[in-house]
C-alpha cells in the first residue's frame, strides 16, 4: 500500500512560482509511475504530468509544458512539481498519484493510489 501526502500549495500572484511536494511511502513505489493531476472548480480532473520513478523521464500536458517541471528525490522519497510562470487558469486542487501499470500516464484510471490534494490559487 502506497501512501501519498501532498503539500506546498497556497496563494500566489500570476507570474509567480510554487513548488508542490508529495511525500511517498509504502509499497514498491520505486517501480511506479508517479503522476500529478489537478481539478479546478466545476471541471474534471486533468493530467498535469508524470514521471517514471526509476527512469526519471517526465512527460507533461501541453498546457504546462515549458512552465512546470517534475522531479523526484530518492533519498527523501519525495516527488515534486515545480511550477513557474503561473497563470490564473492554473488554479486548482493538485493531486499526486502513483501506479504500477500506468501504460498511458495521462489516464487517471490507471493510477492505483492518490493523495488528498493541495490547493493552488493564482491571483491576477
Amino acid at each position: 500500500q502506497v501512501q501519498l501526502v501532498e503539500s506546498g500549495g497556497g496563494l500566489v500572484q500570476a507570474g509567480g512560482s510554487l513548488r508542490l511536494s508529495c511525500a511517498v511511502s509504502g509499497g514498491s513505489f520505486r517501480t511506479y509511475i508517479m503522476g500529478w493531476f489537478r481539478q479546478a472548480p466545476g471541471k474534471e480532473r486533468e493530467f498535469v504530468g508524470a514521471i517514471s520513478w526509476s527512469a526519471g523521464i517526465p512527460t507533461y500536458a501541453d498546457s504546462v509544458k515549458d512552465r512546470f517541471t517534475i522531479s523526484r528525490d530518492g533519498a527523501k522519497n519525495a516527488l515534486y512539481l515545480h511550477m513557474n510562470s503561473l497563470k490564473v487558469e492554473d488554479t486548482a486542487l493538485y493531486y499526486c498519484a502513483a501506479g504500477s501499470r500506468v501504460y498511458y500516464p495521462s489516464r487517471e484510471g490507471l493510477y492505483d493510489y492518490w493523495g488528498q490534494g493541495t490547493q493552488v490559487t493564482v491571483s491576477s
